[in-house]
Formats: C-alpha cells, structure tokens, sequence
C-alpha cells in the first residue's frame, strides 16, 4: 500500500499497457464501467498498472478478473468529516467506511485540535499516513471556536503555517466565525491569507445577502450548512460549492435535492460531517447518500457524479474520482443498483475489502501524545452550586430532535441560598468543567426536557472545546461522574445512587478509542438501554444531545466552563434572575 496520498505514476508502462504492447498487472473483464464524464455504464476491460488505470476497452492482463454482469465505479469521496464523531480512531474509521465504499475522506481534525492543538493535527496525520483510504486534511479554522469557553489549545496563523505545506492538506477548514471574517479581524485575515492559492471551506448557517456575498469575497469556497434549498442556491449562484450533508446530527440530503440542477450539478458534492457508530453499522456512509438520493428520483449519474468526480475537482485531487486513463484505480464492484452495498472494494487496484468484510489490519500508531488530556482541578461540592438572588431562574430547554434550545425563565427551588435540580418537573443540573488546564474552572446551569428522574450521565464529548459536561438530578452523582471520567482519562458515563451503571472509556483525547466501531456501538446501545430505564426521553440521544449542550454558536442558550451564554446575544448571562 502507498504511503498516504502520494504516489509516483508508472507512465513509461502506463503508455505500453494503454497501446497493447504489454499486459497490465491486472484487469478487470466485462465490467459495466460507470464513466463520470459522459454519465453513463458502459461494458468493457479495465486495465491496472501500479495502481492506475492504464485503459477501458480490450486488454488483457498478467490477473484477469472476470465481472460479468456487474458494475464498476469510482470510489466515493466524502468532502467534509470529523472522524473523531465515529469515537474511534483514524484506523478504525477506516475500517469502518472502506469496506462500504469510501476511499477518499477530506477530514477537519477540529475536534481533537481543540483538546491537543498542533500535537492532534500531528496524530491525525500520522495516523492516516498509511491506511488503505486517502485521507486528505483541512486545518481547523476555529480553534478555539468562541472566546466564551477554554479549550485546550488555541490555533493561530502562525502555528497553522508549520501544516500548511504537508502534501495531504488541502487548504483551511469549515470557517465558522463568520462573523469576524466579516469584521476584518486581522487574525482571522492572516488564516485565509494564510490558504490562499488552496480552499477555504465554510460554515455560515444563515447568512444571507450582502453578508454572504461578504463571506464569499474573503475567499470562502464552500459551505455544509444549507438547511433548505433557497440557502444553497443563493450560495451556487455566487460560485460557491455547496456540500450536501447527510450525518448523524443534522440530515439535509432530501431538502437540497432541488436546488441541484444541471447548471449546479457540478458544484454540489456529498458529505457526512459527523457520522457516529450506529449509523456506520445500520446506514454505511457515502453510499448511504448514494442510495437515498436515487431512492427520492435523482438521475444515478447526477448522484455518482456528487459522490466522486465533483468532490475530487473541487480539491483539485486531479487522479481520483473517475475511472479513466492516469486515474488511480480507487474502485467499487457492485452487484445491482439498488441496494448500493458494494462486493468488492480496490484501493490501488488492490482488493480491500469484501461484502462488507475489510482485508487489511491497519496497525496503531503511538498515540502516547494524545493521551492523558483530562485535567479538571479540585473536584468539590462547592463547583456545582448555582446561587440563587430570586426564586425564579434562566433554564436552558430541549426540543426533541434538535440541535437548537430555548431559553426558558421558570421557578426553581431554592435550597440555603443556591438553585437545586427539580426532577419531578424535569429541571436537572448542567455543569461543563474545564478539563484542559487543571483550572478548576465549572459552569453549571439548569436543564429542562431530558427526562432525567434519577441519576447523572458525563460526557467529554462536548463541542466544540471538549470540556467535560455532566447532567444530573443530584450533586453526589454528578460528582462521581466526574471523578470517574477523570480516572478512565475520557469517556462517557452514567452513574445512579453512586454507583457507575455503564462507561465508554475514550482515551485517545477523551474523543476516540481503538476498539473497532462494533464494539463501540454496542457499547453505546447499552448506556443508551441504561439512560432510558433512568428517564431520558425517545426524542433524545443521550450523550449526543450532552456533547451538543455546550456549542455556544447555536442558539438560544447554551453552557461553557465560563458559564450561561445566551447565543442570540452572544454573551453570558446569570442563572438567577
């Protein structure tokens, strides 16, 4: 296997191959071949030099692979992930999403940038270097994401230079402050100046009109964050690329669908964003948004094409994403058109995995750096008190299914001067501990609509600075979910009557772990069995709705290590009123 994405083509063979003077290394018989630049199948010989196709037509080979009856595509291309969202490491990841038919991920490492800095971007890189998938980077933009939280690095100009040359990065990453490119901020001007000549991608949920066109002219390529037609098309109309993004979190493929017509066609490009374990087992992965948009009537070239060539353009990846003479041999055999599960995946013109079944044992990389990133201060009663100047307090509330909350003003005991969690009306303890720097540091606040009537779950999950964020009916409980993800360096847990009842532990930045995505999955299915039976609700993910309670980028109100912040104002307020 090739090392990363950098390969040294054969050409002197490549031209013999290619005009039948010689054999190819292998090639692939009466195959229907899926040609992204005409849009449609058609049957002939695929011939394989050293990892690159040399020719379609007629040729024979040194290895003759017969696939009579089936179909040949490129590999697919997710345009934007966090592989730390699946909570396994880059190897697992890739064992998880190879043998379903990706090949190519442009991955932002903004999560574990966020714990470790410059040393995350390190490990992602290395970690990736050699694994059967063409891992591509973008540089976090965001890191930290707002001023209103402690993360554990911050990412200027200057340390993103050291990166910004390697081979596998492809330019800056989702620009989420959107508010200061607008401004000018002169440090936000130096990362875009700093990527000039690569892509800057976007993330601008909302913006609109002259502020869009604004965001545009900075240089921002693209965006993964249109919710509705209308926003993409503003976006293409401007030149912008649109990725049409189908997670775990957010699903938008069905809505966007109509916004991509022939003219937009070649701007539009699928992405996963965040896909977590039950998905990647039950779903797939790009694959999943191949089948589900052929499934709402989309023309199959037009949605191979998103899920291949378009992609590869737009990061100027000039040898992936078609099969077709100097393209590398990054292919899927399926069996039909309709269940969209490939049989045989190639890397390289190397067999990689087999219905569903991957071939290769990626090894682990030392990942001794990224380990150990749980330091949270004194843990003590004291950190989990709300002091209370009224009766009635600022309650953060759910909406099942949703990213966004409100901001609610409700009653709430009071107990020797401080707010306490009322179960039996659905308002618990919220507390996000800084976990970076040993500060000690704790927001807490309260929460309405979890269903929580007993207990306290824990996650360091916790977008987009990864503190440690803890819900709970009681302090005692609370606190020892705390301590419990202090000792196992990361995780997730959920306690009850000061006992721990389940825990994931995710030691590798206290986002991922190496066991593969199954184990994982199960692991999850079982702390989620476990939060049910203590009350939370169908409408919600148990950690994923935790890990989402302290973004303070979408609104109404959210919690960080530094306390309430209302996001429609931008700024932190009191719980009390």
């Amino acid at each position: 296997m090739r090392k990363g994405a950098i390969t040294i083509k054969p050409v002197e063979k490549l031209i013999k191959v290619a005009r039948g003077r010689c054999k190819a290394d292998v090639v692939f018989k009466n195959v229907a071949v899926f040609n992204v630049f005409t849009g449609g199948f058609s049957t002939g010989d695929v011939a394989v030099v050293d990892g690159y196709i040399a020719g379609i037509g007629d040729y024979s080979g040194v290895e003759e692979i017969d696939l009579t009856g089936k179909y040949l595509t490129p590999g697919f291309i997710d345009s934007h992930v966090h592989i730390e969202s699946a909570m396994v490491s880059p190897e697992q990841f890739a064992s998880a999403i190879v043998p379903v038919g990706t090949t190519t991920i442009i991955a932002d490492p903004h999560e574990i940038a966020n714990v470790l800095g410059a040393d995350g971007l390190g490990y992602i890189l290395e970690a990736t270097a050699e694994l059967p998938l063409n891992t591509y980077i973008m540089l976090p933009s965001c890191v930290p994401a707002t001023e209103l939280e402690h993360s554990g690095a911050r990412l200027r100009a200057e340390e993103l230079a050291g990166f910004i040359q390697h081979p596998r990065v492809l330019g800056l990453g989702e620009m989420m402050d959107y508010p200061a490119v607008l401004a000018g901020n002169e440090n936000v001007l130096k990362k875009i100046q700093l990527a000039v000549g690569k892509r800057i991608d976007g993330h601008a949920p909302g913006l609109t009109g002259k502020d869009l066109t604004a965001y545009i002219v900075a240089g921002i390529n693209s965006d993964h964050e249109c919710v509705a037609p209308q926003e993409a098309i503003e976006r293409l109309s401007q030149g912008m690329h649109v990725m049409i993004r189908e997670g775990s979190a957010v699903k938008n493929l069905r809505q966007l669908l109509p916004a991509v017509t022939a003219h937009t066609l070649p701007q539009c490009m699928f992405a996963t964003d965040d896909r977590h374990p039950e998905d990647l087992i039950e779903l797939g992965h790009i694959n999943h948004m191949v089948k589900l948009a052929v499934a709402a009537g989309m023309d199959v070239a037009w949605v191979l094409k998103m899920a291949t060539i378009n992609a590869a353009k737009y990061f100027g990846l000039s040898d992936l994403g078609a099969i077709a003479p100097g393209y590398r041999a990054d292919m899927l055999v399926f069996e039909n058109l309709e269940t969209w599960q490939p049989v045989l995946v190639y890397k390289d013109g190397a067999l990689v995995a087999e219905n569903r079944k991957a071939l290769f044992t990626p090894t682990a990389v030392d990942n001794a750096m990224v380990k150990n990133s749980v330091g949270l201060g004194e843990i003590c009663p004291e950190k989990l008190q709300i002091p209370a100047t009224s009766s009635s307090a600022r309650v953060i509330g759910l909406i099942p299914e949703q990213l966004v909350t409100t901001l609610l003003e409700l009653p709430v005991p009071v107990v020797n001067g401080n707010f306490i969690a009322d179960p039996e009306r659905d308002i618990i303890k919220l507390a996000v501990w800084e976990r970076h720097h040993c500060t000690g540091q704790v927001g807490v606040g309260l929460l309405q609509g979890l269903g929580l009537r007993s207990g306290a779950i824990a996650s360091t999950v916790a977008h987009d600075s990864h503190n440690l964020v803890v819900a709970g009916t009681n302090d005692e409980d609370m606190l020892l979910a705390v301590r419990e993800l202090a000792r196992v360096q990361g995780g997730l847990v959920i306690i009850n009557q000061n006992k721990v009842l389940g825990r994931l532990p995710l030691p590798i930045a206290g986002l991922m772990t190496n066991k593969d995505v199954t184990k994982v999955r199960e692991e999850l299915l079982r702390l989620q069995i476990i939060a049910r039976d203590l009350g939370i609700k169908e409408g919600y993910d148990p950690f994923m709705t935790l890990a989402f309670l302290s973004l303070p980028v979408i609104p109404a109100a959210k919690l960080t290590d530094a306390g309430l912040v209302d996001v429609t104002q931008f700024k932190l307020i009191s719980v009390s009123l």
